[in-house]
Formats: structure tokens, sequence, C-alpha cells
């Protein structure tokens, strides 16, 4: 089935097809390196119903370029097997049909090695055409497309393995980490900015952005500040500590009814052993008293927004944290690192706000003035979520430094918590 196609809605490529092509192998390389440590049960597992098992993402992951790209631009291009083209769609309702989220862990065939089968088949099919589909502008854009779709399933891999892993009574770890662990981080400090008109938004010649981020635009900002760090593990458990789950004023009244329909006390992943607090990782079950002083991870948008209250302040708009963010270079704790945690801040300046962890903001997550999704079945990637989500930015230690940039928007709904995702706390004034 050829998918539509409307140039005037499309984003830009890439300028340089070789940089595309290249792009392209490196992150399917990279999904591959990050499902080596699972075996074949591992990759089985869905433990949530917002998770997929691993083998889900590598087929759809493989779907995306062979939907998107292969089938509509290259006319001999045949198809792995016929029924893959509903099997492995995610939610393009005007593309074909597909199985319910919560079912895809029953999909015991096809096996392991026949999704990495058609891995391998989808690779060689653009390396093979990759000439036919880089001189095409708008083949190219979807293949710009498809790799960043594929950074973002490289990040769903690491938390739905994480959450299968925490429900898993043996508590495995994912692998070992890299780094030691760190117990001091430099005190809080909040960083003024000043008032102003700023332009909000990813302009189309700076490279790719999804059309969520699109167009530019202006927004004036009061006064305000930014903590200079995200909020740490041990003043969160502070919170705890000081009733912050019994305090009925310190929540949205949504938050509230979750957080005593669902029985929370302390983030996912923190578990009581005796008076003291464990936390699971991806490398395993490690004591709370040994990353105090890492960035808290895996916080709801309403516990985010119940902590600012408490301490006094308030979440950053998303604008806010952009105007911040676009001052400072796009570097820290992200997955080429391969920390596979977050780390303490190391810099008394403004730091963290790429890596480490997605930072919840107080802004829903809504259309710029002006967007524009894109043409055909694309157009529902973005669009379509605009409602009951909240907005995130960032990244985390799991995201690509290649995915991430001042202008992205990550949303999710509220009640969210198996991401990574973490707190920095903002000011009005100056």
């Amino acid at each position: 089935m050829n998918i539509p196609i409307k140039r005037e809605n499309t984003a830009p490529t890439v300028h340089a097809s070789a940089d595309t092509l290249a792009a392209f192998r490196t992150a399917r390389a990279r999904t591959r390196a990050l499902v080596e440590p699972l075996s074949a049960e591992d990759m089985m597992v869905q433990t949530l119903p917002e998770a997929s098992p691993v083998k889900w993402h590598l087929a759809h992951t493989s779907w995306f370029f062979e939907s998107f790209v292969l089938a509509p631009f290259v006319s001999s291009y045949r198809p792995f097997h016929p029924d893959f083209k509903w099997l492995f769609n995610s939610y393009y309702q005007s593309f074909a049909a597909f199985p319910e989220k919560h079912l895809r862990a029953s999909f015991s065939r096809p096996s392991v090695d026949e999704i990495f089968a058609y891995r391998h088949h989808v690779d060689e099919a653009v390396g093979e055409f990759a000439e036919r589909i880089l001189s095409d502008a708008e083949a190219q854009f979807r293949c710009m497309l498809g790799i960043h779709h594929e950074q973002q399933h490289q990040e769903l891999i690491l938390t739905d393995v994480l959450h299968a892993f925490a429900s898993n009574p043996l508590h495995p770890a994912y692998r070992s980490l890299n780094s030691s662990l760190r117990t001091t981080a430099p005190p809080p400090e909040f960083i003024a900015w000043p008032e102003g008109l700023v332009e909000i938004g990813a302009a189309p010649a700076d490279g790719f952005s999804f059309d969520n981020e699109q167009p530019i635009h202006r927004k004036w900002i009061d006064p305000f500040r930014l903590a200079n760090r995200l909020v740490t593990n041990n003043e969160y458990a502070a919170f705890i500590d000081d009733g912050g789950y019994a305090r009925a004023e310190l929540w949205l009244s949504d938050g509230w009814q979750t957080i005593q329909r669902e029985g929370w006390k302390a983030p996912l992943y923190w578990r009581k052993h005796g008076d003291q607090w464990r936390v699971m990782t991806l490398g395993g079950e490690l004591p709370l008293d040994g990353i105090g002083s890492h960035p808290v991870c895996h916080v709801s948008y309403y516990e985010a927004d119940a902590f600012a209250r408490w301490a006094g302040k308030r979440l950053p708009t998303e604008e806010e944290w952009e105007y911040a963010a676009k001052s400072v270079p796009v570097e820290g704790n992200l997955l080429e690192r391969e920390q596979f945690l977050s780390q303490p801040a190391q810099e008394e300046e403004l730091s963290q706000l790429f890596g480490d962890a997605w930072e919840w903001t107080a802004s829903a997550y809504l259309p710029y003035p002006g967007f524009k999704p894109l043409g055909g079945a694309l157009g529902e990637y973005n669009g379509k979520f605009m409602s009951g989500k909240m907005v995130l930015r960032g990244g985390s230690f799991a995201t690509p430094a290649a995915h991430i940039r001042a202008s992205y928007r990550n949303f999710f709904a509220p009640e969210t918590r198996w991401q990574f995702a973490g707190i920095r706390l903002a000011e009005s004034g100056e």
C-alpha cells in the first residue's frame, strides 16, 4: 500500500544523504547492541499495558522503514511477510488494522530468530536501494523520521526491560553499571532568567525535528528562576518522610485520587526493606543510601507537582525550560555514555538539562500556533495525542544524543511512572 505524500506538510530532509545512511546504520546497530544482554525469554515479557515486549520493538522499528520508506518508494521491494503489515502496526488507524497493545506478549510467533531475519531483510533493502531512497527528498525525510523513531524505541526498550525485571521476584540486572556511585551533589541554587519575548520551537532549516516542535513562534516569558540541577533521591525521601503522600493539600485532585486508588507511597521501583529504601535500576536493586545524590526518577507528573508544592516552588513551563536550555550545549549523561543510571550533578551552575532524567513541565501537550501534522498516515505520529498529556523535556540517560535538542517535546499522561522521568524546580520572579 502506498502512503499518500503531501510535501507541503513535510519537514525538509537532512542535507547530506550519506549522513542519513550512516545514521540509519548506527541506529540499527545500537538497537541490536542494546538487546544483546537479553535472552529470547526476556524479549517476550510485557508487564504492563503501556509497555511492549522487546521482540515487538525490534519488529515494529523494522516495520516502520518497510511501511513508510521501502514499500512506497521502491516498486521492486518485496515485504518480508504479508502479515507483518498489520501485526506490527502500532496505532496508525489509516494504514492497517492492528492487534490490541496489551496482547503483544502473546505473540510467541514469529520467533525472535525470525524477527532478527526481518531486521536483516529491511537493513539489506535500505542499503541496496539507498541511492533511490536518498535521491528523493520525501523518502530521505521519511528515512530520517524512521531513524528518530527507532531512537525513541531504544529508550522504550530500556524502560520496558526495567519494568519487566522489577516485576521479576529475582530482580535481575539488565547489565552491570559502568560507573561508581557518588554520594554528593552541589547544593540547589536558583538561576534568574529575565523577562522577554523569545522564540520557541524548531526551525526546519536547523535539521530534523518532529512536526510537534513546529512552527517557531514567539512567546512572552515573565522573569523566573530555574533550579541549577534535578531534584535528588534524598530530597524526595525528605518529602516522603514529611508525610508528602498523606497530605491532600499538596496534590491536584486527580493526583490525590490516583495515589489513593493505586496505593502509591513512593516513586516506582522504591521498596522498603525494614527501615531502609532500596531502588530497582537497570543495574539491579541498589540501596537508596548509595544513590541519594542521584536524581529521583520514575515519578509521575502528579508526584512532581506535589513535591514542588511541598518545596514551595513550582514546575517550569515548557517555554521557560526551552528558553534556558537554548543557552547551553546539548550534552550530558545520555545513552552513548552507557551509564544506565542517572548521575549526580557535578557543577553548581546550570546543569543536567540534557540527559539523566526527563523533566516534567507544567505545560499540557498542545499544538503550537500554526501547527500542521505530516501528510497521510504519518500525520498520526504526534498530533492525535494532543489531549490529556503533559510535556517533558531534556531526555534521560537512555536517550541517544543525536535524538535530543532544546525544542524536543516528549509527552505522557500525568499518571505515567515507568518512564525515566524526574523533577526540576522553578519559581516566579527575578
